[in-house]
């Protein structure tokens, strides 16, 4: 078929365009840099046309829904009642089938999942997690959800820096920074705050602000923010009157707002959190969940419009003063529980936009307040709306330094920052004070993902069983007499076996307890006892695929010191390996020393790609060396290095499958391979010495 046969090109062609911008993008990697700045420049690229995408598609689908794409609180005023439900019911119903059939990870705000993919799987996120955050949110937020386009900006682009990271086949330290580039550069379009986006990813989504992620992320939030700017204009989420310090005494009153605004959000945050936990604790299925807090949201709609959607105009309202107090206090309420359903439930959308609405009404309200007693020191309502707006981001997020600049890039206006930082530092440390976790960790936390600089304290989360199980297992028929078990114990370098029937299944576990009881009593017992006999019933199984961590729970709760292994969805009476408490904590000591090792030789080893000698401390120094000709087939421990040259090996550079160049961090029993590259460290001396070999 001639159609056949053209597709057929065309895969081809494609599969050789592939390949050859895969050598040139390797072929950049020899420059660390170099590759670096190309790539930033592609994600910020990318994750700025993806903010661009997810602007129009809210209009699209505001007109599709309410008939015009720039809503107000009067729009929806005219609005028939029934419309008010069920716009939001079936916006709802369509995110939950989203969630239920195409990406789970288009559920909720999504910061937490970014922060989850980099700390347990290297910043791998699924490619399908762009289309379908931008759809769910887009429809939800659209529908009258209420949550902000933030969330899913900062994910969207999150996944796209992931997505090149995975085509360029870059390791994991890459990655993150390539995953942290979109979401830099997903807060930058979002906001036009190109160092707040850059701040924001470094302090949330990697927790480290180490000067290697640091240029690449500037990159690509600079990026995205000239094509926000092509495709969008100057536009800004806010037009920000000017305020001012009225008064050095005005503190005082700033002092005080920083405190509420923390309690208001902690209120946020363990609401937030108890509606996801009654949702999740719901058994049925994801889109009727999402259609009951549709429902909830359609509803109150109806009386209070006000919480539907990203509620930028009433922001704006309380920013310029407008709003009475009534209506002030009543919103922090009603917004802090339209939002917890609305994402309780599984709806698609961020906390950035509501927790700067909340914090526009808390300091609305409390300027209003103030500013009747003492009219001649204090501002407006207006400036304490405006600074309760960073103090209650920086509060909710943990995330001050972000907050503060994002609100002095909104205004471009020094004169707030005073009172601003004051009450962003005071908030966040009042709620840090009551309840540790923010409104992104603590979800993490119910998971029992521990962070400490972007990466999970539990490093056994992201090991699974298959990875140190021991095929070379001993399986007993029970029929098996005790003389021919004792002569396999005696044989066997095991201190426990797993006895099976006919059709190899386990029934359970013998270990020398059992065995020493009949050996007391061997001359009446030893004819009469079969393996079937010694069989210790309760020993728990666990499947290849789950993580270390888990198997460490199963070893404290059951107070056993091994485990028989079974496959993946398999039956647990279908044995393959095993796995001993023994070998799970020497792994743990192993990724604990690489830990350490990487951590303390990474911003020197990534240099050496362009200069392959540094100079490491005074007289020493860290340099790449291709492993020399007698040095392969040997082990680290049979060539002494350290005696012979003076020299340490701490790395090693081997290609891995698909030629990927894989980096390991020896041990004494590392054998050396041909083709590796070694790194090493020692005197100068004696480094120019194992080159020239």
């Amino acid at each position: 078929m001639p159609f056949q046969k053209l597709l057929a090109r065309l895969h081809r062609s494609a599969l050789i365009a592939r390949k050859h911008l895969m050598q040139t993008f390797l072929n950049f990697k020899a420059t660390e840099h170099t590759f670096m700045v190309i790539a930033a420049v592609v994600i910020g690229l990318l994750a700025g046309l993806g903010a661009v995408g997810i602007h129009y598609a809210l209009k699209l689908f505001r007109t599709l829904f309410w008939g015009t794409a720039e809503l107000d609180v009067s729009h929806y005023y005219a609005i028939s009642w029934w419309l008010k439900i069920l716009i939001p019911t079936g916006a709802a119903l369509f995110v939950g089938f989203i969630i239920q059939y195409v990406a789970r990870e288009a559920k909720g705000h999504g910061v937490p999942e970014v922060m989850e993919a980099v700390a347990l799987r290297g910043g791998i996120i699924r490619p399908r997690v762009v289309i379908a955050k931008l759809l769910a949110s887009s429809v939800f937020i659209s529908g009258g959800g209420s949550v902000g386009r933030e969330g899913p900006i900062i994910q969207i682009g999150s996944s796209i820096g992931s997505m090149v990271g995975q085509f360029l086949q870059v390791n994991t330290q890459r990655m993150r920074t390539f995953v942290g580039c979109g979401a830099a550069a997903g807060i930058a379009a979002a906001f036009n705050a190109p160092i707040a986006g850059a701040l924001f990813s470094l302090e949330i989504i990697l927790g480290d602000f180490g000067v290697p992620q640091f240029s690449p992320i500037v990159i690509a939030s600079v990026t995205a923010t000239v094509v926000s700017h092509t495709f969008l204009g100057d536009e800004r989420a806010f037009t920000v009157p000017s305020y001012e310090l009225i008064s050095p005494f005005e503190l005082i009153p700033y002092v005080i707002l920083g405190f509420i605004s923390g309690f208001v959000a902690l209120l946020f945050i363990k609401t937030l959190y108890r509606s996801e936990v009654l949702f999740d604790n719901m058994k049925v299925p994801e889109y009727v969940k999402t259609t009951i807090g549709g429902l909830i949201i359609g509803a109150m709609g109806c009386m209070i419009p006000h919480i539907y959607g990203v509620g930028y105009d009433t922001m704006m309202n309380a920013l310029n003063g407008s709003l009475e107090w009534q209506w002030l206090l009543l919103l922090i309420f009603m917004k802090i529980f339209a939002t917890s359903i609305s994402l309780g439930s599984g709806g698609s959308g961020g906390i950035f936009a509501p927790s700067l609405f909340l914090g526009a009404m808390t300091g609305g309200f409390f300027g209003e307040f103030i500013h009747q007693f003492l009219p001649n020191i204090t501002a407006s309502s207006g400036a304490y709306a405006l600074v309760g707006m960073g103090a209650v981001v920086a509060a909710a997020t943990n995330a001050p330094i972000s907050a503060i600049l994002i609100i002095f890039e909104m205004t471009n206006d020094y004169s707030i920052i005073l009172p601003l930082m004051v009450t962003s530092i005071i908030a966040t440390i009042f709620r840090s004070k009551m309840l540790k976790e923010s409104i992104y960790t603590i979800k993490l936390v119910n998971r029992g993902v521990q962070l400490f600089k972007g990466r999970d304290t539990n490093v056994l989360r992201s090991i699974q069983v298959k990875e140190i199980m021991d095929k070379n297992i001993e399986l007993i028929p029970q029929s098996m007499p005790f003389k021919a078990l004792m002569k396999k114990v005696m044989e066997s370098p095991h201190q426990h076996f797993f006895v099976v029937d006919k059709e190899k299944n386990l029934i359970g576990a013998i270990s020398f307890t059992q065995i020493r009881h009949v050996l007391q009593d061997q001359e009446n017992l030893a004819d009469v006892v079969i393996a079937h006999d010694l069989v210790e019933n309760s020993i728990p199984t666990i499947s290849e695929n789950e993580t270390l961590d888990n198997a460490m729970k199963i070893f404290g709760t059951h107070h056993v010191d091994i485990m028989p292994v079974h496959a993946d969805g398999k039956s647990q009476k279908k044995i393959i390996g095993q796995i001993t408490l023994k070998d799970v904590i020497e792994k743990y000591n192993d990724e604990i020393s690489k830990y350490d090792v990487t951590s303390e030789l990474a911003h020197s080893v990534q240099f050496l790609d362009e200069a392959k000698t540094l100079d490491f401390v005074e007289g020493y120094s860290l340099a790449e060396i291709a492993c020399p000709a007698h040095f392969a087939g040997k082990s680290l421990k049979d060539l002494n290095l350290r005696a012979e040259f003076d020299i340490h090996v701490i790395l090693i550079k081997r290609k891995g499958p698909r030629n990927k160049i894989i980096s390991i961090v020896p041990t004494p029993g590392e054998t050396l391979r041909k083709d590796d590259i070694i790194i090493v460290v020692g005197p100068d001396k004696s480094v120019e010495k194992v080159k020239n070999i």
